[in-house]
Formats: structure tokens, sequence, C-alpha cells
């Protein structure tokens, strides 16, 4: 088969949501969130939305389900993953995970120290792949780009797609 006549893949697509008590009451900018959207899109991403919700557990919760549900993609958070009491990021990914992928969570805590700080956790939901990020720019693009060379084959394999193997 010769490379024009290769079935093309389908658009990875990928939504972004930032959670901060502050940039939802207008104190903060959202410059994490803008970031990731910036590196999602250089990579190949089609980002289909950008959100922001309060820091809380349910908060969390209800802004994943509502945009994982009926998504197939990537769904990046930033934020709310630190030690700070209102950081419940990875609780209320918790409660809508499915399954864990602890080897991406693993992989983005070691990019820096700062890393090990974070409590950020990978699962799947449906069709989608949810990862948390720390809410510092400089920390969410680091995290994210420990992994995103391996995203667009995990999207493959959730999607029951063809593969290399």
């Amino acid at each position: 088969m010769s490379e024009s006549s290769a079935p093309l893949a389908p658009p990875l697509r990928a939504k972004v949501l930032t959670v901060s008590d502050g940039v939802v009451h207008g104190t903060r900018d959202d410059a994490s969130g803008r970031a990731l959207v910036a590196q999602l899109t250089e990579a190949g991403f089609d980002v289909v939305e950008h959100r922001v919700t309060a820091d809380g557990t349910d908060e969390v919760a209800a802004a994943l389900r509502e945009m994982t549900d009926g998504f197939a993609g990537l769904v990046v958070s930033t934020g709310g993953t630190g030690f700070a009491p209102r950081d419940q990021t990875p609780e209320g990914t918790q409660l809508v995970v499915e399954r864990e992928a602890p080897g991406l969570a693993e992989a983005m805590r070691l990019v820096s120290p700062l890393g090990r700080l974070s409590r950020g956790i990978a699962g799947i939901r449906g069709a989608s792949i949810i990862c948390n990020t720390p809410g510092s720019p400089k920390g969410c693009v680091e995290q994210l780009g420990a992994i995103l060379d391996v995203l667009p084959h995990a999207l493959r394999l959730l999607h029951s797609e063809p593969t290399s193997h």
C-alpha cells in the first residue's frame, strides 16, 4: 500500500479542564490552561473544549463526567493536585475513572523534583483518557510532555484501532 493510499488515522481529540477557584472568580489568569491547549495543538491534537471549574472533589468529578460523556479522546486537567486543602482534583478524578493508568501518572511525576509533590492520577473513563497535571504553567507542560509521545498509541488501543503490534 502506498503512502497516499494508506488509511488515515482518526484525528486525535483533546479537552482541557482548568481547576482553579481563582480563575473561576477572575482573580487569576488561566496561563496553565492556555499552555496545555498550545502544547496539545502543537502535538497534533484537535482541542475541542477548554473549560474552567472551581476546586473541590464534587466540582471536578462533575466537570470530568460532562467532558467524557460520549467523548473519545484525551482530557487533561491542570490544577488542584498539590497539598493545599482545596487541592482535590485527584479525589474528584478518582470518582469518575473506571480503570487507572498508574504508569502515566508515575512518568509524569518523574520529570522534575517538584513533580514528586503532585498527587495527580491518570485513568480511563469510557473512551477517554484523563490525566491530572499541576496548576503551574511550567509544571503542567512538563508533566504532559513526559507522556505525550505514548498518548496517541494509548488512545488507538483504547479505541480498538489498528496499531503496530
